[in-house]
């Protein structure tokens, strides 16, 4: 019998992880039992658990599951986070590779924190509204506040997968790229070509600051409006990854009053309500967690989940996907 393969990918959508071609390639490998639309009822996930092999998608693993589950090789997170409903530990000790398809979105997420830099460096969120009311001014003139990502300081506050996939555009532009992540060891961040630094010289140091640190047990809130006030006057701050890493008011506040330029494209709770007063706040470039969701990144996460089931169905390493060491992921608080 064809191994069991439980497709549980909420909020993952079947245009995002199961088209016509990945439903193909995953019946090869096996039985497919699947559930879209929420999160798969207890009663069909206890009804898998004796024969599943692989489940792909945020099912909720905790011991007492994984207990009931004696044939399980794998989990593979097609959200893209470590969420804190699986036993990481318990899962690790006994051989089950948990991955999470965050590489598959860095990608597309490090190219929209370039563009989002390059609006904020140049004012193009400022002109284009500007423009719209008769009230641009023409060349030089209307760049007396605009400065360049060429030749900049830049710091990335975390250097998980999205700062690796950022570091290799902004070589281009000869950037002078600082690297604060306490999980990371200064030789570590010396060999991938940054340099590595306090988070105050993170802070205050750069004309360019991206936030791209996941939230974890220990570092919701940790900029806090006091370490907030420390980023250099005027500089561009991308906030990318997770809104909880900021005290949120006072970022906004900060931005409001032209202490920083800021693009937000997270938002501590998503959707925001039409009537949220965040949405009147001057001064910062907001978009709709636009950054990841696009249709390459569902590709390529299509084509790193088959060759990561087809690995582990063969009993080999997975390749592709971002394996859970438990020690960290088991802290990580992503919604």
């Amino acid at each position: 019998m064809k191994p069991l393969i439980f497709l549980d990918p909420f909020p993952r959508n079947e245009m995002m992880v199961y088209d016509k071609a990945t439903e193909d390639a995953l019946s090869d490998m096996g039985r497919v039992v699947s559930h879209f639309g929420s999160r798969a009822p207890d009663s069909m996930v206890e009804d898998i658990l004796g024969d599943v092999e692989v489940i792909i998608g945020q099912t909720a693993m905790p011991k007492e599951r994984l207990d009931r589950a004696p044939k399980l090789r794998g989990i593979l997170n097609v959200k893209a986070n470590w969420e804190p409903n699986i036993d990481y530990a318990e899962a690790h000790a006994r051989g089950i590779r948990v991955l999470s398809a965050a590489p598959c979105m860095a990608p597309a997420v490090a190219e929209f924190c370039i563009g989002q830099a390059i609006m904020l460096a140049r004012g193009l969120h400022v002109s284009d509204s500007l423009f719209r009311d008769g009230k641009e001014a023409y060349g030089i003139a209307g760049n007396g506040e605009a400065y360049s990502l060429y030749d900049s300081d830049v710091a990335l506050v975390g250097y998980g997968n999205l700062g690796r996939a950022l570091v290799p555009l902004l070589r281009p532009f000869g950037c002078r790229i600082l690297v604060h992540d306490p999980w990371l060891s200064n030789g570590y961040l010396t060999s991938e070509g940054v340099e590595p630094v306090s988070l105050e010289e993170a802070l205050s140091r750069p004309q360019f600051l991206f936030l791209l640190s996941g939230v974890t047990t220990e570092n919701e809130g940790f900029l806090d409006r006091a370490k907030l006030q420390t980023i250099r006057q005027d500089a561009s701050v991308i906030l990318a990854s997770r809104a909880e890493i900021v005290t949120f008011s006072d970022f906004l506040d900060l931005a409001a009053q032209g202490r920083f330029r800021a693009a937000v494209d997270v938002f501590p709770e998503e959707p925001v309500a039409d009537d949220d007063p965040i949405r009147r706040t001057p001064n910062v470039l907001f978009s709709a967690h636009l950054a990841g969701g696009i249709q390459p990144s569902y590709a390529r996460i299509r084509e790193a989940m088959l060759d990561d089931v087809g690995q582990i169905l063969k009993g080999l390493p997975p390749l592709r996907l971002q394996r859970a060491e438990p020690s960290l992921a088991g802290k990580m608080r992503s919604r």
